[in-house]
């Protein structure tokens, strides 16, 4: 291996496969030197990403399956939702991997290693990645590797966290069941006792469907109780059908108003670490692909990719921050925001505010959806910068 390189990116999760995919697609980095550097190898089937987009990405080939309407539901609401433009698309994990993995395979300037890193540094001159058995130099190194928990870091500036934790059964039933046409994006008719509380069913057929159990709350749970709701869920919602668990995963993604660091001079970090996490809902995979699209851009027209925050980036992050505050303190439940801001908008409406891609106007109206004696408060709160107390 050698000792210094043009690019080097810690972590091979989705930010940093998805940043080599697309440099990869680009010929102003057919003869840079790139290495990847992760503490396990990516060959395993260990999460599922499902987004929305408008249009077809660089992933588009091994997506498993498209809908163009999901449901919601809730005890005081239940629609149906035709998301026009927008199409909501699944991926699994291992194809990803995959499909990155044997593209890289063709390219001899692509080198991997298996290794754990210890610690990224950045200089005027370049950038270092400590690893326990040396230390490497690139002329950027682009990290999505978190050195300290996202709660701790949170905890640490007194602001606002929650997880967005959960786990997933994919079953196969002995007869048709699913309608694969629609996908359930949240059904909160579950109980609410542990907080913000909804069922994911992702149907890929009549006869499999990803079911997955979500929550937004401080801490995580008993593996127990996620499996008991889940076959719980399972047994009111389709009966008592014969099924088999073909696959499960469990995951626990950071919703805080915790800025994290965008990076220092040629570090640039990306994924988790980069902040590229929506506080409010935990969804990354659009915000991930956003902010590896602007890095190739930027370093093919000559520019570093380390940018401050916008002002339409800062205006999202004060929402969010606003969100977290009413569910943190419980304020109001998140069923009931999430029911106001789907029953009073169009779909098309709620994924852009979602997405941070809502003008003005569309805030206003999402805005109106919520009850204003919760949300002001917070509002005003988050602007003049009020950190909750410590218990």
């Amino acid at each position: 291996m050698k000792s210094h390189y043009d690019y080097i990116i810690t972590g091979a999760g989705l930010a940093g496969l998805s940043l080599l995919m697309r440099m990869m697609q680009h010929p102003f980095f057919d003869t840079a030197q790139i290495l990847v550097i992760d503490a396990a190898k990516k060959n395993t089937n260990d999460r599922t990403w499902c987004f929305w987009e408008k249009e077809s990405d660089i992933f588009e080939p091994i997506v498993i399956k498209k809908w163009d309407h999901v449901s919601f539901l809730a005890p005081s609401y239940t629609n149906e939702l035709n998301l026009s433009p927008f199409t909501y698309k699944m991926i699994r994990g291992i194809d990803l991997y995959s499909h990155v993995l044997e593209k890289a395979a063709t390219k001899n300037n692509i080198s991997f290693c298996t290794e754990r890193v210890l610690a990224v540094h950045s200089d005027n001159h370049g950038a270092k990645v400590v690893l326990e058995s040396q230390t490497l130099t690139a002329s950027k190194v682009f990290n999505s590797i978190l050195f300290e928990p996202a709660n701790v870091l949170a905890q640490k500036a007194s602001d606002y966290f929650l997880w967005q934790h959960f786990k997933g059964f994919e079953i196969k039933t002995a007869t048709p069941v699913f309608n694969d046409a629609v996908a359930t994006l949240m059904d909160f008719t579950v109980d609410q006792a542990e907080g913000t509380t909804f069922m994911y069913v992702m149907p890929t057929s009549p006869t499999t469907a990803l079911v997955e159990y979500t929550l937004f709350t401080p801490n995580i749970l008993e593996e127990e109780k996620y499996d008991k709701a889940i076959t719980d869920y399972i047994q009111k919602t389709y009966g008592s059908i014969d099924y088999e668990v073909m696959h499960h995963e469990f995951g626990q993604i950071p919703m805080t108003n915790y800025s994290f660091v965008a990076g220092a001079e040629n570090l640039i970090n990306i994924g988790v670490a980069g902040g590229q996490v929506k506080g409010s809902s935990g969804y990354a995979f659009h915000f991930i692909q956003e902010k590896t699209k602007t890095i190739v851009a930027d370093l093919v027209a000559g520019k570093n990719p380390l940018r401050a925050r916008t002002f339409a980036l800062k205006k999202f992050q004060l929402y969010d921050s606003v969100l977290l505050r009413v569910l943190h303190d419980k304020k109001l439940d998140g069923a009931s925001i999430f029911t106001a801001i789907f029953s009073k908008n169009p779909p098309d409406r709620v994924f852009r505010f979602l997405n941070n891609e809502s003008t003005l106007i569309d805030d206003l109206h999402i805005m109106a959806s919520v009850p204003t004696r919760v949300f002001l408060p917070a509002a005003i709160q988050a602007l003049l910068g009020v950190k909750r107390r410590r218990a």
